[in-house]
């Protein structure tokens, strides 16, 4: 009776306890920053980038900032549009040439907005 009492406490402390730790935490956010997509941009124009990191950066959408999932919606607009994932696997571009000239004239717009951001901000 004993030994079942004990199994019994130890049981309930580590479910409780599980419990109480799942209440108190909270769910895990991704925020993609401006960084990160000036990044995505910069490998991409630079061939170093896979068809998976383009989506897992730019596939997954920006709910806390307004101007940053609009120049999402148009990088992935480039990708529909000039996407060449064929040609990424065997070493090559992710995006055709005039793909490329205009992610490299949105991530110019994006890195000078950041700029002038952090410049204020300062």
């Amino acid at each position: 009776m004993a030994q079942f009492l004990l199994v019994f406490t130890v049981s309930l402390l580590v479910i409780g306890g599980m419990v109480a730790i799942m209440m108190v935490a909270r769910t895990p956010r991704y925020r993609t920053e401006p960084n990160t997509l000036l990044d995505i941009f910069d490998k991409t124009l630079a061939g170093d980038v896979s068809e998976t990191q383009w989506h897992a950066v730019v596939g997954y959408p920006i709910r806390h900032d307004d101007y940053l999932e609009s120049v999402r919606r148009r990088a992935q607009g480039l990708m529909q549009e000039y996407g060449q994932p064929w040609q990424a696997a065997q070493g090559g571009f992710l995006l055709a040439r005039t793909g490329r000239e205009e992610l490299k004239i949105l991530r110019d717009h994006l890195a000078a907005r950041t700029a002038l951001r952090n410049s204020r901000s300062s």
